[in-house]
């Protein structure tokens, strides 16, 4: 096997002949949808997904051979589509969000056309979408992957605010080119709804706790038995464990995320494919980076983790984004660091917890970073 590690190119996957977990049936599903968010932990899927729709969207049939959108789709017509990455910018410096939305626009305008008439980012935006639309016969699709780095790159900082107004006033282009979209997809660590960031255009359908869409990222426990059985049978060998022993490691090491009410258990994507790649157990996600903004805003504080988790919540406390290190919930649930353990249906409320040893080990190295200037 070969395993796709930091390949988040769908195409090359394919055409790579890299593993790949058919996760296309629900890509149609989301697909059949207008305006959404998702909000997923870093490392879990979130660009492959986009570089899917991707795919999808722009007719490329010859990659989706043998999948489950065979069965599903058989026009495969050609949309116009319009990605935005924000993942390599680095918002903290001042003017580099309006030279990445001027050149995305600007690379946009020599396909598509310019009229001087309009002059700012969103009206050039607007334009070029309703142009787009008008000269292929199609709507356009707008997929984001990482919209809210510009955010979380200079929280509590005084870029903060012009930032958030500059992304309120572009996005606010979707609710006025909404009859030239077919869909639009933002996805990210966090919702900033409380803080007005999507109040520029009808709320998007939030598809985060949509238990229909719990597997669309990272991995079920059965794809993970029935893809990757082999490699499971492997490591067994390689440390004297038995098959079912294996498993038992592997789900206390890398599995218990929960994204709704249903408790589907989900597998860390990142982490399982380098397991099986090095054939070796080990705290990949955690290894591959902290959040700087959560480190920022933890430093000097001491997070009472069996506190937060003797309690139930609805959701609103934990699901929109709040800034703020008194009370982490959200941002710890948003991170990856807390996931649903329980859901109450009577009193429609959640328990939170680790999902899994790599990330209760990872939280302790958190901290301690978190910590290192009070030491």
């Amino acid at each position: 096997m070969r395993y796709p590690i930091s390949i988040q190119t769908f195409a090359t996957i394919r055409n790579g002949n890299y593993v790949y977990v058919d996760k296309t049936d629900l890509v149609y599903r989301l697909a059949q949808e207008h305006v959404c968010f998702l909000s997923r932990p870093r490392r879990f899927g979130k660009s492959l997904l986009i570089s899917t729709l991707d795919a999808y969207f722009s007719g490329r049939r010859e990659l989706f051979r043998g999948l489950k959108m065979e069965a599903l789709e058989d026009k495969w017509d050609v949309y116009p589509v319009f990605r935005i990455d924000f993942a390599k910018g680095r918002f903290d410096l001042a003017g580099e969000l309006e030279k990445v939305l001027e050149e995305y626009v600007s690379s946009w305008e020599t396909i598509y056309g310019k009229s001087d008439i309009y002059t700012t980012l969103s009206s050039r935006f607007q334009y070029v979408l309703e142009q787009a639309a008008a000269r292929t016969g199609h709507q356009a699709v707008i997929l984001i992957d990482e919209y809210d780095k510009p955010l979380l790159d200079v929280l509590e900082e005084d870029l903060e605010n012009v930032n958030r107004s500059i992304l309120k006033d572009f996005y606010g282009t979707f609710k006025a080119a909404d009859a030239s979209l077919r869909f639009v997809l933002l996805t990210g660590v966090t919702k900033f709804s409380q803080i007005t960031v999507f109040s520029g255009f009808n709320q998007p359908n939030d598809i985060s706790m949509d238990s229909r869409y719990d597997a669309i990222c990272g991995i079920t426990e059965d794809e993970l038995y029935s893809v990757f059985g082999e490699v499971i049978s492997e490591m067994a060998n390689k440390f004297d464990y038995t098959v079912d022993e294996m498993k038992s490691l592997l789900k206390k090491q890398y599995d218990g995320y929960h994204f709704s009410e249903a408790l589907l258990d989900i597998y860390n994507p990142f982490s399982i494919i380098n397991a099986f790649d090095k054939l070796k157990l080990d705290n990949y996600w955690y290894k591959s980076g902290t959040p700087t903004y959560l480190v920022k805003l933890l430093e000097g504080h001491h997070v009472n983790m069996q506190k937060l988790t003797s309690r139930p919540y609805e959701s609103q406390y934990f699901v929109d984004y709040r800034a703020d290190a008194e009370n982490p919930l959200a941002m710890l649930y948003q991170s990856g660091y807390l996931t649903i353990k329980g859901y109450d249906k009577h009193y429609g409320e959640y328990t939170l917890d680790y999902p899994n040893v790599e990330v209760r080990k990872g939280f302790v190295a958190l901290m301690a970073e978190a910590n290192k200037c009070c030491s």
